[in-house]
């Protein structure tokens, strides 16, 4: 049999973090919405039901919600790869994708967004 591709997608996971440059924004917490993306070749838990040959995608979340509510950001761009840098840390992991959106970041949009992409060699 062919190997199974699993991706896993945690979808609009909603924090509040310090995020931006300008003073109000330094001294108020801001909603943000992360969507993150993990790409690992499931087939040994695709033939079990040991949770050892997965991903575990809460214990990922976790970090990620510790990661983002325990810190400060000045850019989005800092956050979004601090995110990456935890969905991709597993060895299994052969594409991550994070996006960030910042919800009214800009007057007259419903957000601001931001993605970056890790993909292994």
């Amino acid at each position: 049999m062919s190997s199974e591709l699993a991706i896993i997608r945690v979808k609009n996971l909603r924090l509040r973090t310090y995020i931006g440059i300008n003073n109000d924004e330094i001294a108020n917490r801001q909603d943000v919405i992360i969507n993150v993306e993990i790409h690992y070749p499931a087939e040994k838990a695709t033939q079990s039901d040991n949770m050892d040959d997965a991903l575990n995608y809460r214990t990922i979340t976790k970090k990620i919600i510790a990661l983002v509510e325990n810190n400060r950001f000045g850019l989005l761009e800092k956050m979004t790869n601090d995110v990456l840098s935890i969905a991709s840390e597993h060895p299994w992991v052969t594409l991550a994708k994070v996006e960030i959106d910042k919800p009214h970041a800009l007057r007259f949009a419903d957000s601001v967004s931001l993605q970056l992409c890790y993909q292994a060699d």
